[in-house]
């Protein structure tokens, strides 16, 4: 008789041979169609067919509910005791509950993670348009207006390592869940401040659980589609959102500060983040790490607190200069933190960061391309948006308008370039020339001038930064998390993400500072030194993107994920 338990219906290996040859052979006793897994037995002689079924239908087609053949043949005998098994179980993650989930559930859970990254997106630069109007209605000083966006990034970028371990603890799905809760929660908070020091500590706080949710929906993204192709045209997506949502954001921003209030700059989170916790609920795999493991509290630390005084000290060099006290201290106080973190990691049992994670040379390629990009990327922001409002005076809705063709380029670099490129060709082999494409792009907009039109100059930079960064990004982002351990997923999406924040906030700091400097030695009405400031920053900023296309063309060296 066939024998049907936990170890599933069993087949004799003659009954299974004769059917092999039969012209129902392949499809009579397959699981599914999910393909077959050899397993040694006990005594390593014989065959038996095994359908497990954890994550698959009670009954397996081709056979009754009592394991009988049921295409006619009459068969129900049973392999010999111990032989090799043929199983159509799916791998399961380190993690429990992560089991490959049907082509379905794969996507809609794909769905859910890009909304989810388009808010975190979104939200680094949809309050920067509404920034005027929020500074007037709060009577905050030019001095302080600055921290409504570094609130959000020091938080975000000193803390996203704690958040991919705290991920990893958690679960995905529960830190999921809650960094969506908590991100709301500060939305709400932000959007109805009375005074400017709730809005910076309702930044702050939206900060501190993006560094929570970031991380968890890139890992989810990396443990749900291992294959290939899929993999390829899920980081596709998650790319081109992570390379376009910052235009959004600005389009958004000046559509709502336009013709609501800017307060709804924050509130708009409400509804996306409703989405992406319902639909999250419903289709993604729960999973619960087996291991407890204790935090690195002091690895928390000392790694917070030296990429939060990096980034303080660079923001604050455009108001005290480079010879400061509190630049200069900052800046070494950073350093000598972020070393006392790189020896703590080194001797920790359970450390915060696995220093074998920087230790592959793609990965930490990876993290630096990302870096430089985003470094690069975030200042021509800036500078458009500067030169958009102030120089060429569009309204704030006219300004995200104008942004628009930055999305949509970005759009075409994830989905027709990097998702084509990717199985096929080695990473750095369209990585360089995408650096180089947003180069060109960095280096138009060093020729702008206080006449320049926007369809002559601006237009097209915009469109081949979208283009370059947008490829750039894309194989990065899969590179980094590639390979890595299911349960260090987070830590390693959490450097990713870490990479792009502090990127860009030393991008914005750096370059605000060189084009600060270069107006105020300018001789000339103010609108023609505006000008001048940012196209020599500009320059600067087409350096960093160079200096990004050397880095994955020298450092990347990893294949091409063929299916």
């Amino acid at each position: 008789m066939g024998r049907r338990g936990n170890r599933g219906v069993v087949l004799d290996r003659r009954h299974w041979r004769r059917h092999r040859d039969r012209r129902h052979a392949g499809t009579h006793h397959q699981a599914g169609g999910d393909g077959f897994v050899v397993d040694k037995g006990r005594d390593g002689v014989g065959r038996r067919l095994r359908y497990d079924g954890q994550a698959q239908p009670a009954r397996v087609p081709g056979r009754s509910r009592r394991g009988d053949c049921d295409r006619g043949c009459g068969k129900r005998g049973r392999a010999p005791r111990g032989a090799e098994h043929v199983s159509a179980a799916p791998a399961v993650d380190q993690q429990s509950g992560d089991v490959p989930q049907a082509s379905r559930r794969r996507w809609l859970a794909l769905a859910f993670i890009a909304v989810a990254q388009l808010m975190i997106a979104l939200d680094a630069t949809i309050v920067s348009i509404a920034l005027p109007t929020a500074q007037a209605a709060l009577h905050a000083s030019d001095a302080d207006r600055q921290w409504v966006v570094t609130a959000y990034t020091l938080a975000f970028g000193g803390l996203l390592l704690l958040g991919g371990r705290v991920a990893d603890y958690l679960g995905r799905k529960r830190a999921f869940l809650i960094g969506l809760a908590g991100f709301s929660l500060a939305s709400i908070i932000g959007g109805a401040a009375p005074d400017f020091a709730v809005l910076v500590a309702a930044r702050a706080l939206q900060g501190a659980f993006a560094a929570l949710l970031a991380p968890t929906a890139l890992s989810l993204l990396a443990v749900t589609f291992t294959e290939p192709r899929e993999r390829a045209t899920a980081f596709a997506v998650y790319g081109s959102i992570a390379g376009s949502g910052a235009a959004i954001g600005m389009l958004l921003g000046g559509a709502l500060t336009q013709y609501l209030s800017w307060r709804w700059c924050l509130y708009v989170n409400l509804p996306i983040a409703l989405i992406a916790a319902v639909g999250g609920s419903m289709v993604l795999a729960p999973s619960k790490s087996r291991s407890r493991p204790t935090f690195d509290m002091l690895g928390a630390l000392l790694v917070t607190g030296g990429l939060a005084a990096l980034v303080y000290a660079c923001t604050n060099v455009v108001a005290f200069g480079w010879s400061s006290l509190s630049v200069t201290g900052f800046l070494v106080g950073s350093a000598v933190m972020l070393v006392l973190f790189l020896v703590r990691e080194s001797r920790a049992a359970n450390p915060l960061l696995p220093l074998r994670i920087l230790a592959d040379r793609n990965r930490s390629g990876a993290y630096i391309t990302v870096g430089l990009g985003l470094a690069g990327m975030f200042g021509a922001f800036l500078f458009l948006t500067y030169y958009l409002q102030v120089v060429l005076r569009y309204p704030p809705l006219q300004a995200g308008l104008a942004f628009l063709p930055i999305t949509i380029a970005s759009q075409a670099g994830s989905w027709l370039i990097a998702r084509q490129l990717m199985p096929r060709i080695a990473p750095r082999l369209f990585m360089v020339p995408a650096a180089l494409v947003a180069v060109a792009g960095m280096a138009l907009l060093t020729q702008l001038h206080v006449d320049t039109g926007y369809l002559s100059l601006v237009l097209p930079a915009e469109v081949l930064l979208g283009l370059g960064i947008s490829s750039l990004m894309v194989p990065a982002f899969s590179i980094a998390t590639h390979g890595v351990d299911p349960r260090e997923a987070g830590v390693a999406s959490a450097m990713v993400n870490t990479a792009q924040q502090v990127g860009a906030s030393l991008g914005i700091a750096v370059l605000n500072t060189i084009a600060t400097s270069a107006t105020a030695g300018f001789a000339g009405a103010r609108s023609v030194a505006l000008v001048h400031g940012f196209s020599v920053a500009t320059a600067w900023g087409a350096a960093i993107l160079l200096l990004a296309a050397l880095t994955s063309g020298f450092l990347i060296t990893a294949k091409p994920q063929r299916r």
